[in-house]
């Protein structure tokens, strides 16, 4: 059996000393070799748990969970990154807490973090306000350590807000480290991050803008594909330009489905709102004009309807690598004929990557479980190593 020195032996080349009591917001805020010491951690600790062996770094202690937009997979797998290291989770039902009651961020924070040693927040569906937000809630935690109301700082773990998606990008490219090999062996391939048509309207940005951010620091030769109208930040599109100029990538844009999946080794068409729609969405809710947001609904849900050709289909399929490019996807995905009429995935396409889609579903624990680790423990490599000859067993079955 393969014990957890592989992994620790890769830490120990690595800078990421820095992450030891901070927090994670946006992935292109850490230095490549932080983000490969989330990756090795992730594994590390998937490892500790497949072999019975007990990951808790924990004896007691809460996560906190906030989330201000609906979530299964995210909600369920920073429940479980939690609970593998030894902690219990708290949900903060914001419509049950006296923050729908006007209490302030600052209050709240601290009333929360008495015993609290991770905050994880999703706040994802309003432009400019999501990771300002989480920001305010970091202040607050900082402050309130600062001036002994803390006996501790919380750290916040960004399980995503309007401008990525760290968690889940994260956990995309654990996946593909894993399948093709190491993350060296990213470089050169050739991923189309693309709009898919939905029959809803309103899906963040945060997982394009997210993969963008990520796979052009990784090496990949990125292709982001939507129809006109569909754009997203600007910010972050400069972000993924200077990532792939520094790495020695590649970073495109265009308006077809087609361009970006001919001899792609990875396709993630996922629908999103245009930017601009959803600024004006965050500001008609900052109105309360739910007539306007009616109006803005029923505008993109026809502009929708224009795109209906942007589907991943068989034949889509086979202009990519071979005709066997890697399909990724967040999930739930909309898949035609089975969950809607029309959809951004042909069932044919989905069924044949259903279990690869789970196991890329199943790092984002890991994933989250890593961020968490490295924040909180002072030497990573000495309590890798600690855990394993300790052997404590999770369960005697």
């Amino acid at each position: 059996m393969s014990n957890v020195k592989q992994f620790t032996d890769k830490l120990q080349k690595l800078n990421f000393q820095d992450m030891y009591e901070g927090d994670f917001f946006l992935t292109w805020e850490k230095s490549r070799e932080e983000l490969e010491a989330v990756f090795t951690v992730a594994d590390a600790l998937r490892h500790l748990r497949e072999n019975n062996i007990s990951a808790k770094i924990f004896d007691s202690g809460l996560g906190i969970s906030l989330f201000r937009d609906n979530s299964t997979r995210t909600r369920f797998s920073f429940a479980s990154a939690c609970n593998l290291l030894g902690l219990e989770v708290q949900d903060l039902d914001e419509g049950k807490s006296q923050i729908a009651h006007g209490e302030t961020v600052r209050e709240t924070a601290n009333m929360i973090s008495f015993m609290a040693d991770v905050i994880g927040i999703r706040d994802d569906m309003y432009i400019g306000k999501g990771n300002t937000y989480m920001h305010h809630v970091v202040d607050a935690v900082t402050a309130g350590h600062k001036d002994g109301v803390l006996e501790q700082k919380p750290t916040l773990v960004n399980l995503q807000c309007d401008i990525d998606h760290p968690t889940q990008a994260m956990a995309d490219a654990l996946h593909l480290i894993n399948l093709y090999g190491g993350v060296e062996n990213l470089k050169g391939k050739k991923i189309a991050m693309t709009w898919a048509y939905s029959p809803s309207y309103g899906k963040p940005l945060s997982v394009p803008q997210g993969i963008i951010g990520l796979m052009t620091r990784l090496g990949m030769d990125v292709t982001l594909a939507y129809p006109e109208g569909y754009e997203v930040m600007e910010d972050v599109v400069e972000v993924a330009r200077k990532n792939a100029a520094e790495q020695g990538g590649k970073f495109e844009i265009t308006h077809s489905m087609a361009e970006a999946f001919k001899d792609a080794d990875v396709v993630y068409p996922k629908s999103w709102a245009p930017f601009k729609a959803m600024e004006e969405r965050t500001e008609l809710y900052g109105k309360g004009d739910m007539e306007g947001i009616k109006a803005l609904e029923k505008r993109l849900l026809a502009q929708n309807a224009q795109h209906k050709d942007w589907e991943c289909t068989e034949e889509m399929m086979a202009l990519t690598k071979e005709g066997k490019a890697m399909y990724l996807h967040c999930l739930p995905a909309d898949i035609t004929d089975v969950s809607c009429e029309a959809g951004e995935v042909a069932a044919s396409v989905f069924d044949r990557y259903r279990d690869p889609l789970y196991k890329e579903a199943s790092y984002k624990p890991y994933i989250i479980a890593a961020m968490i680790f490295l924040a909180k423990v002072k030497d990573p490599v000495a309590k890798l190593l600690e855990l394993e000859a300790k052997g404590t067993k999770r369960h005697d079955g």
